[in-house]
């Protein structure tokens, strides 16, 4: 034999014995006699971190044209006659086997003018630190179909959601506007179903992370997907809005939510929300406010489309809108805007507003004035991450 020969003999065998264990190890040949894939019978306990991001910027011009430049009783847009940013927030997400949670820091006019009423009451937490937390979340499944979850999320209240890119117009109602956004405290979630979603929450109190008085107060949301056109919803507070030092204010509040998709094309909600709260000391009786809203969207095509508002909201008794004023808020508004989405993450939409009030609230273009009626007219150009 030649030693080219036995060189390749020699290289055969080696290769042989090489790939014997190869074949041996591989998972069809463990699965054909017999034996466990280990690979697979081992489930994935790797946690999965996902990151998002989101920038809505704006110009709004107010027919009133405010003197300050704030634009009243509105979170959206906050103000007039100037290029500013709307809402921009990053966030992290982890979910593993039976845990989730999630951060979220924010920065924006809307935001700056959402927590302008948050309670500062000592030295630490108040609007300072609260407005750049969007969500700070840690949640365990207690079982497949029961999740617990604590810390500080957006609100269980309401149809409209803080994110404008998730709401139907880009201007929220003056009901969501003058309902909680966010909570502080701890919620039970329950899914009995695929169609029933139920939630209870307890929390620290009407949009309240730093505390002003000791009971916390609760809630409840039940949403049921009738079928796959129709979504019914209900959800409640219910809680004192006295301070320590001075008498029970109970506030009970009620919102009634009905979603209607019959096609692709189409879009309606109509919202209905009523609440009593009892009067101090000083007054007798109880207060109630009450809101409705009607909202229809068209898409015209895939990328384009047109959606208009019909809202009423009133407040006799100024619980909910402290105008400041002998007139109370008692207002009519309605809205035509368009949505156009350039690219898939961009969004551009337009949107004309008015409003009609009994008394006159809308602070006027010079200082101590203020008018019956206001609209305004805004534009923005929104980024998701």
């Amino acid at each position: 034999m030649s030693r080219n020969l036995k060189n390749s003999a020699f290289l055969a065998i080696v290769a042989l014995a090489a790939a014997g264990p190869l074949v041996a190890q591989s998972p069809a040949a463990d699965a054909g006699r017999g034996r466990p894939d280990t690979a697979k019978a081992m489930p994935d306990t790797t946690p999965k971190i996902t990151f998002d991001g989101y920038v809505d910027g704006y110009y709004a011009w107010d027919f009133d044209r405010p003197n300050n430049f704030d634009r009243a009783y509105t979170t959206q847009p906050a103000r007039h006659g100037e290029f500013n940013i709307n809402l921009a927030f990053v966030d992290m997400r982890i979910a593993g086997p039976r845990y989730r949670g999630r951060i979220a820091v924010q920065y924006g006019t809307s935001v700056q003018s959402n927590y302008a009423g948050e309670p500062t009451i000592g030295h630490v937490s108040g609007p300072s630190v609260s407005q750049f937390i969007q969500e700070a979340t840690i949640g365990y499944e207690l079982s497949p179909a029961v999740w617990v979850d604590g810390g500080i999320f957006l609100a269980h209240t309401g149809y409209e959601s803080w994110i404008s890119r998730d709401n139907l117009t880009y201007t929220r109602s003056l009901m969501a506007d003058y309902s909680p956004y966010y909570e502080a405290g701890v919620k039970l979630t329950w899914q009995p179903s695929a169609a029933v979603t139920a939630q209870l929450d307890v929390v620290n109190g009407w949009q309240d992370i730093s505390k002003y008085n000791t009971p916390p107060a609760a809630g409840i949301r039940v949403d049921y997907t009738v079928n796959p056109t129709l979504t019914l919803s209900y959800d409640n507070f219910v809680g004192n809005l006295g301070a320590d030092t001075s008498a029970t204010q109970m506030r009970f509040y009620n919102d009634f939510i009905a979603q209607y998709n019959p096609s692709a094309a189409w879009q309606f909600a109509a919202v209905f929300d009523v609440g009593t709260q009892g009067h101090s000391t000083a007054d007798s009786g109880t207060a109630t406010w009450y809101g409705a809203a009607f909202i229809a969207k068209y898409h015209v095509t895939p990328r384009v489309a047109v959606v208009g508002r019909a809202e009423r909201f009133a407040d006799p008794d100024q619980v909910i809108v402290k105008t400041g004023l002998a007139a109370s808020f008692e207002t009519n508004s309605a809205s035509l805007g368009t949505d156009i989405a350039l690219m898939p993450r961009v969004l551009w939409r337009t949107e004309v507003r008015g409003y009609w009030s009994s008394g006159r609230v809308w602070p006027a273009h010079r200082p101590g004035e203020y008018s019956r009626d206001d609209g305004f007219a805004v534009t923005s150009l929104a980024l998701t991450m």
